[in-house]
């Protein structure tokens, strides 16, 4: 059996700008219904802090250098959708927030509530520490989802173009 040859198309960047556009088109859908998430649906975004523009208040970033988990539920507010960002109200320990989110940083978006995930490659930082858990002020922080369970007949889909040796 031969090594495949290496594509000069780059079919895991397609992939992963396709993927990326879902979660934009799912948050069109919530800032067209005026905010408004429909049924018990609720969403974890997973983002890299430090990329390219993300504008998050400095002492957010201070607490999370790399990496950070929000919460869309109850309590958020302004959610504006462009082609490739998004920003959106949140309060954190009771001091309100405006996020400002480009697709290309976020790195998971679950939708527990219909168990619903999706992963995105990320350059990974070997130095940094592990994110910490999402803190924006959720009515419901407990039973957060697990979004590496790609094998147990979820709809969690990992896509990885890692290369054969």
């Amino acid at each position: 059996m031969s090594d495949a040859p290496d594509s000069l198309i780059p079919y895991d960047e397609i992939v992963q700008e396709a993927l990326r556009a879902v979660v934009g088109r799912v948050l069109g859908q919530v800032e067209a219904a005026g905010g408004m998430l429909p049924g018990t649906h609720h969403f974890y975004i997973t983002f890299k802090t430090g990329a390219p523009g993300v504008d998050i208040p400095q002492r957010l970033r201070e607490r999370f250098p790399d990496e950070m988990t929000i919460v869309l539920q109850n309590k958020f507010w302004d959610l504006k959708v462009e082609a490739d960002r998004f920003s959106v109200g949140l309060s954190f320990n009771q001091i309100p927030s405006t996020l400002v989110i480009p697709f290309a940083a976020i790195t998971a978006f679950v939708d527990p509530a219909v168990d619903f995930g999706l992963q995105f490659q990320a350059v990974i930082d070997h130095e940094a520490e592990p994110p910490e858990p999402a803190e924006n002020d959720s009515p419901d922080q407990a039973g957060k989802p697990v979004v590496e369970r790609a094998d147990d007949g979820s709809n969690v889909v990992t896509v990885d173009f890692g290369k054969k040796k």
